[in-house]
């Protein structure tokens, strides 16, 4: 994964800006500091009348050419998101973030596959974003819970993240990189496949892990963290660990298969790789605030 698409300064365009959310959240991101270069609006239709002195283009192709960007944030909706990845990687975009959900399987398993042939990287579908906190945001992860520090996040649950890093905030831990990777059963970067990234971020200190029962991510994330004999603390929080047996749990991607994905395996898993692993909120914020915090002042 190449860490430079991971830069402050990286320059995104956002796709779908012309909808009434593109619009509202490429004036935040600019706010908090982001560098929106540029916006696409597919649509024959669309208006081409800049938003908030951000140029609008007909295609990513265009866009790229004129801005130099890199990075795209995806708000189209979920019949719409296979064709904006393929127009993002005609255009050149290497790093590609989308919030939408409900993106049907066949259209999210092709579009893994040409992120991963082109050599570009997904983050989501279903996912809030990814922010340098203090510096920049792709996507709507709140300012609220954004505060720069040592902490490393990666996460499936978006509203799960928020709540704990705010009251890790208050404690004096900030973050250093945030990640959501979304809850999708198909999506592109996995946790496993962030592992490398956050082991070589200088910035990072120790990494905090939003997960959940279900699907093997977090199983795959032990085994990577061994075999890359990752250096750092880890802090795990599993939701839905007192969910009962054969109740539908909320994520699409929160699927038992077998003994893997229960809690159970995911909490071994986690611990042989020596993760300090946690079931509820005040646990983990205790925990990695008495770990962290005389680091962070």
């Amino acid at each position: 994964m190449d860490s430079t698409l991971f830069d402050p300064a990286v320059p995104v365009i956002i796709q779908g800006i012309t909808g009434r959310a593109g619009r509202t959240h490429a004036q935040l991101m600019q706010r908090y500091g982001t560098r929106v270069v540029g916006g696409v609006a597919a649509s024959a239709t669309a208006s081409r009348e800049p938003i908030s002195g951000i140029p609008v283009f007909a295609s990513c192709r265009e866009a790229v050419a004129a801005t130099k960007a890199r990075a795209s944030l995806l708000m189209v909706p979920p019949l719409n998101v296979l064709p904006a990845v393929e127009d993002a990687l005609a255009g050149g975009i290497k790093l590609l973030v989308c919030i939408t959900e409900g993106v049907p399987v066949h259209d999210a398993l092709k579009l893994v596959r040409m992120v991963r042939d082109r050599g570009a990287v997904l983050i989501g579908p279903s996912t809030p974003g990814i922010a340098i906190p203090g510096r920049m945001k792709i996507g709507f992860l709140p300012d609220a819970a954004l505060t720069p520090g040592p902490l490393g996040v990666m996460s499936k649950s978006g509203t799960l993240s928020y709540e704990v890093c705010y009251r890790l905030a208050q404690r004096g831990v900030g973050q250093s990189l945030w990640i959501g990777s979304g809850g999708d059963p198909v999506k592109g970067a996995r946790f496993a496949d962030l592992v490398p990234l956050f082991q070589s971020h200088a910035e990072t200190k120790a990494l905090l892990v939003i997960g959940e029962i279900g699907g093997t991510e977090e199983e795959e994330l032990a085994e990577a963290l061994i075999c890359a004999r990752f250096s750092k603390p880890v802090f795990a929080l599993l939701a839905g660990t007192t969910a009962p047996e054969g109740v539908t749990m909320g994520h699409a991607g929160a699927l038992i298969h077998g003994t893997r994905g229960t809690a159970a395996s995911k909490v071994a898993a986690l611990g042989r790789a020596g993760v300090r692993v946690h079931a509820t909120m005040r646990d983990i914020v205790e925990d990695a605030a008495q770990v962290l915090a005389p680091a962070a002042a």
